[in-house]
């Protein structure tokens, strides 16, 4: 199964609303969305442009649906691992990891913009930084959710007060311009924390209903982030099925392949080895 060279999308998404709880997203109303996403069915679409393996991060904010997708993955050795979704500060959330983190396969959790959670208003809780370090403690990464200013500044303060955490920033090249020029002074000061990743996911963007195509739309946002990161805090993330919203998946990974071309070794970093670093993540 692994090539010569992994390819390993560190941003999937996986559901079934035909499951008899059905699930909390996406809403039935999206014929995009709203059909099983499997590790068979990315499997099909991703494998054959090189991708050996996939990190999903978890959708739903049901506490069980944790467990759905650790069962799910351990059924299938492509999956190389998984962000849970927990509630940090809440008193249940110490047991709730100790339990999760016992699958090798869980890697940490995601938090910040997503189901009512709002990392910049919380920081002020002193039991939402000691769940912060218990993270830290375990070895495992907090994942953000869907950035906007705040949320930089928030993880701005994270590194502050939790040092040895290890954070993954998802999403980057989708803002907004106003809001990226307005975060890159807290952005540039996170490239110099060596701790702090930042993925190469939702690439694409619409722009007054057209979603451009080519590389040369989306250089300047994928330049300076690796200004900012460098070719050692990188990783490659799909957003997979979400980003069929914007395109298929060949159409972002196409764009960042083009990209990546003539950076030699640095282009396997992105590519895999990168993630391998932050997630601490097992070949199976």
């Amino acid at each position: 199964m692994w090539a010569e060279t992994p390819v390993i999308d560190t941003h999937i998404h996986l559901f079934d609303p035909g499951r008899p709880q059905g699930v909390p997203w996406p809403d039935k109303s999206n014929p995009v969305l709203y059909k099983a996403a499997t590790p068979e069915r990315l499997r099909g679409i991703a494998a054959p442009l090189g991708v050996t393996g996939a990190i999903e991060v978890e959708c739903s904010p049901w506490v069980e649906d944790n467990q759905w997708v650790l069962d799910v993955a351990e059924r299938a050795p492509f999956i190389v691992g998984m962000v849970g979704n927990l509630e940090l500060g809440k008193p249940e959330f110490g047991k709730q990891l100790q339990r999760f983190r016992r699958s090798k396969l869980f890697l940490g959790i995601r938090y910040g913009n997503l189901w009512g959670r709002d990392l910049a208003a919380e920081l002020g809780k002193p039991e939402l930084v000691a769940g912060l370090k218990e993270l830290a403690a375990a070895g495992l990464v907090l994942d953000t959710a869907n950035p906007d200013g705040r949320l930089i500044g928030a993880v701005l303060r994270v590194t502050d007060r939790v040092p040895e955490l290890r954070v993954v920033m998802d999403h980057l090249p989708r803002m907004e311009d106003g809001a990226w020029k307005a975060a890159l002074g807290d952005l540039r000061e996170l490239g110099k924390r060596r701790q702090v990743y930042a993925k190469y996911s939702g690439i694409l963007r619409n722009v007054e209903g057209r979603v451009p195509a080519g590389l040369s739309f989306y250089r300047p946002r994928l330049d300076e982030l690796w200004a900012i990161f460098g070719e050692d805090r990188l990783v490659y993330g799909s957003d997979w099925p979400n980003a069929d919203l914007w395109g298929p998946y060949e159409a972002a990974f196409h764009v960042l392949r083009r990209y990546l071309e003539g950076k030699g070794a640095a282009a396997e970093k992105v590519w895999w080895r990168n993630s391998q670093a932050v997630y601490r993540w097992t070949r199976r």
